[in-house]
């Protein structure tokens, strides 16, 4: 199946084809490569709009994940149709990102491909409310990457080491 990618700004350069390479990657990693995934990259005005709607906080983030099924951690999807094949769609917040990795002096380019491997995740119902839920999440997120670095001799590892 295929990683539909859209960039939906322009204040931050995107590289597309090795974001979406790695996307793939990290689907394939869960054993989703057959499920479609929308992955939108987007500017701050549109995700402070989208966070503001879906979370009821008005402001920019790095990544909101919609979901096309409501799965509970690590169960994929059974679809009974050809139109049931799909994970949901990721927005990446890529501006905010970028500020964040010009804080920080990260690797933008990286960052932005860990930020996906989180939203996957949440397609697939992890989530981090609790620390339990966080340490699922959290052991999902550094297998996938693992399986990545594996195949791109990079090493990426999760963002929210620290979150509990």
């Amino acid at each position: 199946m295929s990683v539909v990618l859209r960039n939906a700004q322009r204040a931050v350069r995107v590289r597309r084809a090795p974001l979406r390479r790695a996307v793939c990657a990290l689907r394939a990693a869960l054993d989703a490569a057959r499920f479609d995934v929308g992955l939108v990259c987007a500017g701050n005005g549109l995700m402070r709009r989208l966070n503001s709607a879906y979370r009821q906080r008005p402001e920019p983030t790095d990544v909101l994940s919609f979901p096309f099924h409501r799965l509970v951690a690590g169960e994929l999807p059974r679809p009974r149709c050809r139109d049931e094949y799909n994970l949901g769609d990721i927005f990446l917040g890529v501006e905010y990102i970028h500020q964040q990795c010009c804080d920080t002096g990260e690797d933008f380019d990286s960052v932005l491909v860990v930020t996906a491997a989180h939203g996957l995740c949440h397609l697939l119902g992890y989530q981090h409310n609790t620390k339990s839920e966080w340490q699922q999440m959290y052991q999902k997120e550094v297998e996938i990457l693992e399986e990545l670095n594996r195949l791109t001799g990079a090493s990426l590892r999760p963002l929210t080491a620290g979150l509990f």
